[in-house]
């Protein structure tokens, strides 16, 4: 692994200094982490607003369809961009953009002008910047930091990830009870906040490196081919395809069994507030988990977790209970998230970052936007707690499939350098 440019991070007469005072580090954990949550507010607030407003489910599956599909087109030269240009510069850029963007959905809500047509352009706008920003920041951070430091650090930013869904979900449903356009203004104000955090930073976030010659297309090859010729990525991010597109059919379909079940806008909000704990404990536990457990434990026992705890998601309504249940999903997704993401950093060279990061990321989630229309389409056509049933048992056989999977087992003898 390349040495760190990080100037606050550097090894003195006893080793590096805490990472609690690396303030460059700090800077990023907190923009970033403000943008986190800002985006997480809007995304929960689409379903809210198209299901409350409109009451359409195909309606709802849309606008999801429209949020995901930049996962799908702009992943991978996301993934080649953010290699090339200033990394700092660019995600910047992102906040602007989502500012402007943020903003225009408030204006239109405030002033009585919703238009789903201007819904959806919004939405895939902020899920294209929000690609950029995530692949920019996770390449920056070996950078930013000791490599002593870079297990602890990734912890604490799948912990910082998970406390925005945390507090994005009831946040959102808060604001929406109050006023329909009121997330989009906080969703605007964190990317202001964001751009107020990141301007100081003057630690590179990448590596000196000449201007490259070749052309888009070869670079993003390069990227398949390294991914490819690594046969538990590989594997593994065909499996976590599977699952996220059973995860975005889920997602909404949670919010129709609360609202069947004559829940208001702040229980859904209620729900994610419960799920998020669960999420904030697995990040902030996962760097004990990782030292002592395989890539390919992790990896099949969260999918295993997750058929066991959705089954039960058919028979309820209740918010609460919803939560509880999906609180230790999200603990095992954690764990997972930070499992996956260390592996994957130490293995990659750094001029190759971000595009092992989105060749990874559009083969693992670049249907997700299929998933969620596909979701609209299932809860219209047979309800919602049907449509749970049916996603728990396709979870159940991806479980089944990660185990017999001859690419996931090659990675069985392997222990993370936690």
């Amino acid at each position: 692994m390349e040495e760190s440019t990080a100037e606050q991070g550097g090894p003195g007469p006893d080793g590096p200094p805490p990472l609690r005072k690396n303030r460059d580090f700090l800077r990023l954990w907190i923009g970033a982490g403000s943008t986190l949550l800002g985006t997480g507010v809007a995304t929960a607030a689409y379903p809210l607003l198209i299901i409350w407003f409109t009451g359409s489910e195909v309606g709802a599956g849309l606008v999801g369809f429209a949020a995901m599909l930049p996962r799908l087109l702009v992943q991978l030269p996301a993934g080649v961009l953010v290699d090339r240009w200033d990394r700092r510069r660019l995600m910047i850029t992102c906040d602007v953009l989502g500012l402007v963007t943020m903003t225009s959905v408030a204006v239109a809500l405030l002033t009585g002008h919703f238009w789903l047509p201007h819904i959806m352009a919004a939405a895939f706008v902020q899920g294209s910047a929000a690609i950029f920003y995530r692949l920019a920041e996770r390449a920056a951070v070996r950078n930013v930091v000791h490599p002593a430091h870079l297990p602890s650090a990734l912890s604490q930013n799948e912990a910082r990830g998970q406390a925005a869904a945390l507090i994005g979900q009831p946040t959102s449903g808060s604001l929406f009870t109050a006023a329909q356009w009121l997330p989009f203004v906080f969703a605007a104000f964190s990317h202001l906040l964001a751009l107020v955090t990141l301007l100081p930073i003057r630690t590179k976030f990448q590596l000196e490196r000449e201007a490259p010659a070749r052309r888009i297309r070869t670079e993003l090859g390069e990227g398949f081919v390294w991914v490819w010729r690594q046969r538990f990525v590989r594997d593994a991010s065909v499996l976590i395809a599977l699952t996220n597109l059973v995860f975005q059919v889920l997602g909404l379909a949670l919010v129709v069994l609360v609202k069947d079940g004559g829940g208001s806008p702040m229980a859904v909000g209620a729900m994610g507030a419960v799920a998020g704990v669960g999420g904030v404990l697995g990040a902030l536990t996962g760097s004990w988990w990782i030292g002592r457990l395989s890539p390919v434990t992790i990896l099949i026992g969260t999918v295993l977790a997750w058929a066991a705890l959705m089954a039960p998601m058919a028979l309820t309504t209740d918010p609460y209970a919803l939560g509880v249940l999906y609180a230790g999903m999200n603990y095992a997704a954690a764990l997972m998230g930070v499992a996956g993401g260390l592996y994957q950093i130490q293995i990659t060279p750094d001029e190759m970052q971000g595009r092992v990061t989105s060749v990874g990321a559009v083969i693992a989630s670049g249907a997700n936007s299929a998933g969620a229309m596909a979701g609209g389409f299932l809860l219209a056509a047979f309800g919602a707690s049907d449509t749970v049933l049916g996603a728990a048992c396709a979870m159940l056989l991806m479980a089944v499939a990660a185990a017999l999977s001859p690419g996931i087992r090659t990675a069985r003898g392997i222990r993370l350098d936690a």
